[in-house]
């Protein structure tokens, strides 16, 4: 459990103001506001991906490497995200609304032959701005100010590979390279001294590791399926060094240090920084009409560092339900009836647990929320090319008012473009 100032956490919905990937107040804490590992498509489905295989031959499934048996054409995909919060909390009766848009998805993907399939790709992992002020008055003219401020994005490469043992029975690997700079400080000063104290953790990060899947998937003869998938990620290498300092120094107009004196420093290396996590999930669904499925996520909880103080991410999990809807892909005269609409909802326990100073009592900060989207063809595009734009909507819930702490309201809106063509087929004739 991380213990916290109350008016410096209630202070973060107040006042945080940096337009950049996210804007949550819990980003404060260890590596930041984690954004989930998905796409537009399985956004809408609630998150559902680990045992979810496209029946069409368009799209490449990077949460589980090994459910791209139909991928048949080389995909190219660029997704943005809209974010908007709105935050509350019994403290004062403070409010807030927060924005920001950004690119949160880029990925190429394409068959090598009929059993092995690749892909490419690119996401923000996660990410931290914010920028509190906090003052009080303690008498005798003098007052206190503390400033909490923090900035930064993890960002995340990968490779995957999937390859069909049978016709039913499917493996896959992706390699994960996380890269970025995170920083944390903390600024203490006082109306009557000249010096500030400052405290400063940062988080310089090169790391790699893995995720493994599997899927099973037994067609039947009336056109139905059963799926079922399972992922693991693990094996964490590379450099994540977190450094800390505490020093005195005085702030110019541009926010300059001048004549600091260092008071502590140290470093140390940690590769318990990414998580490790294990999905499993099952799903249902009528070859090219509809498909429904269910997954649990699990994260192990791991140890930070957090201004010089140790900071512990409890263990998480996440249950989620969702599907998609195909009307008629052949009705070329109703072009809706082409269209495939997408649902789902989703419950997170959070890593994070929380309690104001000097209190016995600490509260998780969960998370909930109701999807839904659309994949819109093109309207050349045919069910063997199925290029298209996909929409995706999220309404939800994070945080809570008990404890005063912050409650989090959020709409996010997801826009992707998807282009799907024979580009690396090789020329059976002329």
């Amino acid at each position: 459990m991380k213990r916290i100032s109350l008016m410096s956490f209630i202070a973060l919905g107040a006042l945080l103001k940096a337009q950049s990937i996210g804007n949550s107040p819990y980003a404060a804490y260890g590596i930041g506001d984690v954004k989930y590992d998905n796409t537009v498509d399985i956004t809408s489905m609630g998150g559902v991906s680990t045992a979810y295989i496209n029946d069409f031959n368009n799209k490449f499934n990077f949460s589980n490497p090994a459910a791209n048996a139909n991928l048949g054409l080389t995909t190219f995909n660029i997704e943005a995200t809209n974010e908007n919060n709105f935050y509350s909390s019994d403290y004062q009766d403070m409010k807030s609304t927060k924005h920001s848009n950004y690119l949160s998805n880029i990925s190429l993907a394409f068959p090598i032959s009929q059993k092995v399939k690749f892909g490419l790709g690119y996401q923000p992992y996660s990410s931290k701005t914010y920028d509190i002020l906090v003052s009080k008055d303690l008498g005798n003219d003098t007052r206190q100010a503390n400033r909490f401020h923090g900035k930064g994005t993890l960002s995340t490469v990968q490779a995957a590979i999937s390859y069909n043992l049978t016709k039913d029975f499917a493996l896959g690997l992706r390699s994960n390279f996380y890269f970025g700079k995170l920083y944390d400080i903390e600024e203490l000063t006082y109306s009557n001294a000249e010096l500030i104290s400052g405290y400063e953790t940062s988080h310089k990060i090169k790391s790699f590791n893995f995720t493994a899947g599997t899927t099973y998937q037994k067609k039947f003869d009336n056109d139905r399926k059963l799926t079922l998938g399972a992922t693991y990620t693990f094996g964490t290498t590379g450099n994540m060094t977190t450094a800390y300092k505490a020093s005195t120094y005085y702030l110019s107009a541009a926010e300059e240090h001048q004549n600091e004196t260092v008071l502590e420093e140290k470093s140390f290396e940690d590769k318990n920084l990414i998580p490790q996590e294990a999905s499993i999930g099952v799903g249902f669904g009528h070859e090219g009409k509809w498909f429904y499925g269910s997954q649990f996520d699990f994260k192990k909880g791991e140890n930070s560092e957090f201004l010089g103080k140790p900071f512990k991410y409890e263990n998480a999990y996440r249950v989620s339900a969702g599907g998609w809807y195909l009307p008629n892909y052949n009705n070329f005269r109703n072009y809706f009836s082409r269209v495939i609409y997408r649902f789902g909802a989703y419950y997170e326990k959070g890593n994070l647990n929380l309690a104001p100073l000097n209190s016995t009592t600490s509260t998780n900060v969960n998370q909930f929320a109701i999807t839904a989207g659309m994949t819109l063809p093109f309207a050349n595009a045919n069910i063997n090319r199925l290029s298209g734009i996909d929409l995706g909507l999220e309404l939800g819930k994070r945080g809570t008012k008990e404890n005063n702490l912050i409650n989090q309201n959020f709409i996010n809106v997801k826009i992707g473009l998807n282009f799907a063509d024979k580009w690396f087929m090789k020329r059976q004739y002329d």
